[in-house]
């Protein structure tokens, strides 16, 4: 009896020292992660010859904040940012729809070749980017695109991963609720505004989350589809900056953390929903 008891007390505490050890090595993990992030930040409130000197300067005592107006100005960022919130916007809500659509008509939708079509959307996530270019490329110079938000927009309004993203959401939906609302008298767009999507809003934050990172971030098309400043968004401008302010580091760093701001604030927001969009259906019960 004493040695079951002693078992029995010994196990909360190994237990506590595994979450103990668990978060020691998620802080060592999260410290390793925004380690640049912080050395970005201080290296923006630094003047150029104290970001060189060794050993580096890892917390400014005397911080200048002129880069960060000088990266805004010369750097012509007001400008490049409000292309990339227009471009990312438009990119997202379309992500948005086009999912919702493609994903409730896979779920709950019978047609012919309906699990082909679903494998080909998910083939889609396959095929690199850098295969399609040239062909998306002639198709907006044909259609007159070139150089405007519609070329910019366009080829990235649809996505294989939010359509499988939202399927997935969509078929967790009890078709019980499905039969309900049919009697009474809800038809297909009815139920997909007023109950599927609600449910589903996890699902849908967690893709709107992912689509406005990964438009936000690009740099390879908007370079190729864009031939002036007016329209270029904050990637190309912050290259630009870097090659106007070579001797000012700190100018180059401060426009990074301008664009990088936005993405932490929508991260800290949307957090939660991200995290249960991301795990929604891995626990039953």
């Amino acid at each position: 009896m004493r040695g079951e008891a002693g078992v029995t007390e010994g196990r909360p505490v190994r237990r506590r020292f595994a979450i103990v050890a668990r978060y020691a090595l998620l802080t060592v993990l999260a410290a390793i992660v925004l380690f640049p992030v912080y050395m970005a930040v201080v290296g923006s409130l630094l003047k150029t010859e104290q970001i060189t000197s060794r050993p580096p300067t890892m917390l400014p005592t005397h911080p200048t904040w002129d880069s960060y107006s000088t990266a805004w100005s010369a750097g012509h960022l007001a400008t490049y940012l409000r292309n990339s919130a227009i471009v990312a916007v438009i990119i997202t809500c379309g992500q948005v729809v086009t999912a919702i659509l493609a994903g409730y008509a896979f779920a709950f939708l019978e047609f012919p070749f309906r699990r082909t079509l679903f494998v080909v959307f998910i083939a889609t996530l396959m095929v690199p980017f850098e295969v399609t270019i040239i062909t998306n490329l002639n198709t907006i110079v044909s259609l007159h695109w070139y150089n405007t938000y519609a070329g910019l927009t366009v080829p990235f309004l649809a996505t294989g991963f939010g359509a499988f993203l939202l399927r997935q959401a969509f078929l967790g939906i009890p078709r019980d609720l499905q039969d309900a609302a049919a009697l009474d008298g809800y038809g297909h767009l009815r139920f997909m505004t007023r109950v599927a999507v609600p449910l589903a809003r996890p699902a849908i934050a967690a893709l709107a989350v992912f689509g406005f990172l990964s438009a936000w971030n690009q740099y390879l098309w908007p370079l190729l589809i864009t031939k002036n400043d007016q329209l270029r968004t904050v990637q190309i401008g912050l290259r630009q900056l870097r090659a106007t302010s070579i001797e000012q580091v700190n100018v180059t760093l401060a426009g990074v953390v301008l664009a990088a701001l936005p993405l932490v604030v929508l991260l800290v927001v949307f957090q939660k929903q991200l995290v249960r969009g991301l795990t929604a259906g891995a626990v039953k019960g």
